[in-house]
Order: C-alpha cells, then sequence, then structure tokens
C-alpha cells in the first residue's frame, strides 16, 4: 500500500456516538492476485472471496472495528430490511437498523445510493442500498420505519446520501422511468429518459420527515468519476464496490 487509504467522512454522522465512512475507490492500493485493483469489498463482484474476505478485514481495521461486529448485507435489490444486534453477513437483505452499541452496518454500492442514518439522541442506526429497484421499492421509507421502531425520533435523525450515478449519466428505458414522479426523470433533449436518482432519495427522505438540514447529499458521480469510484454501469463485471459504513460507538 503506497499511501494511505482514503474514505469520505459524513460531517453529520461523525461524533462521539455515531461514526461514518464511505470508502473510495483506492486504485493505489491492491492485495496480490486481486483480479480488481483498489479497497474492493463486494462478495458480488469478480473477485476472490478470499480476497474480498481480506479486504473487509483492512476495512474493519481502518474503522477501528472488529470484523465480527460489522453487519454486511448480501444484496438484492430489494425492499427487505432487517434488525440486528451482531455481526455477521446477512442474506437476501438490501438495509439494517440497530441500536446494539459497538455494531456497525456496512452496505456495498458501485452505481446505487448508499443512506446512512443515525440517531445520536436515541442511539438508533440505519443502512440502505438504493438503486432504482430498491428506491421504487421504498427501501429508504422502509429503513427510515423500522428505526422509529427501535426508538429513534425522525426529527433527530441524520443522514448521508453517497455518491451514486448523476442524472446526466442514469439513462434508462421508458419502462423504468415510468415508475418515478415526473419531476424525477429528465426527457428534454435527450434520446432516453434519465432518473434522478439522488433527488428521489433526497425527496424520499423529506417526505418521510427528516428534515432538509439534517441531510448531507454527496454530489459524487460513481459513472463519470474513474478515479474516485467504481461504476457497474462503466465497468460492467471488472467493477469492484465502494463500502459506507455507519457504527455507533460504544463510549464510556
Amino acid at each position: 500500500m503506497s499511501s494511505p487509504l482514503k474514505f469520505i467522512r459524513p460531517r453529520n454522522l461523525n461524533e462521539s456516538r455515531i461514526l461514518s465512512w464511505f470508502s473510495l475507490k483506492n486504485a493505489h492500493y491492491s492485495i496480490e492476485n486481486a483480479r480488481i485493483p483498489g479497497l474492493n469489498v463486494g462478495f458480488n463482484s469478480d473477485e476472490n472471496q478470499d480476497i474480498i474476505l481480506e479486504q473487509l478485514h483492512v476495512l474493519a481495521k481502518e474503522t477501528d472495528t472488529s470484523l465480527k461486529h460489522i453487519a454486511i448485507a448480501q444484496q438484492i435489490h430489494s425492499g427487505n430490511v432487517k434488525v440486528v444486534t451482531k455481526g455477521g453477513i446477512y442474506p437476501d437483505t438490501d438495509a439494517f437498523v440497530s441500536s446494539t452499541l459497538g455494531i456497525s452496518l456496512l452496505i456495498q454500492v458501485a452505481d446505487c445510493g448508499a443512506i446512512l442514518l443515525g440517531d445520536a439522541t436515541n442511539q438508533v442506526i440505519g443502512a440502505a442500498h438504493a438503486g432504482w429497484r430498491g428506491a421504487h421499492k421504498g427501501i429508504v421509507r422502509k429503513t427510515i420505519e423500522s428505526m422509529l421502531t427501535l426508538g429513534a425520533d425522525v426529527t433527530t435523525i441524520e443522514a448521508y446520501i453517497s455518491p451514486c450515478i448523476s442524472v446526466d449519466a442514469f439513462e434508462v428505458g421508458q419502462e423504468v422511468a415510468d415508475l418515478f414522479p415526473e419531476q424525477f426523470v429528465e426527457k428534454n433533449q435527450r434520446t432516453k429518459p434519465h432518473v434522478d436518482l439522488k433527488g428521489y432519495i433526497f425527496d424520499e427522505l423529506v417526505t418521510t420527515g427528516i428534515l432538509e438540514s439534517h441531510i448531507v447529499l454527496d454530489t459524487g458521480c460513481t459513472f463519470n468519476d474513474d478515479t474516485d469510484f467504481y461504476s457497474f454501469r462503466r465497468e460492467a463485471e471488472k467493477a469492484g464496490r465502494m463500502a459506507a459504513v455507519i457504527k455507533l460507538n460504544e463510549i464510556g
């Protein structure tokens, strides 16, 4: 590793009780025999699973967390949310919520949005994977509703929307465009419609009751920035996955 690994640290989800990270591609970093360069944590990427496990150990060290305390989703583009109390690999889910001190929640993305949610006052965290399928299935709203069942208050939840594919790059078929309200679909001067995934996710957060002042939306586009981000649309099977991690820190 020629230089330190780089992460985005969401400014509204990093204090004494709640910590968070979004890993950049880190193309300078590589593990021997890896097919995909960088810090790739994607179990569903075209990479040897032992190498992914090694990468996850590196990520755990960087986030000062034992891997056994990290909940990792085997994502399927669903609306499924799991309440978790311990680390491990959880199949068939695209979001987690927890109120267990010391736990970390991990979501993997290439072009989809990762949404990190934290209520430091009531000590509840959440993490969701939202591509167009999950977004359409209500994964954002369902994650917040699950946080509320654990004692979170919608007025004290802070939210972060990760870098994901931008509206300029997200060309879709009409059948996908029809799933979204017109204000999130651009058609003018384009051969095919484009969906504003970030805008839709932001609106879902606000509609669910999250205060706009509590939302940080990252402007990075995974498709257009091949230096910092993996992109499945750009790289197809050669794409790795970034990690969005949120931790309910055990202090005192």
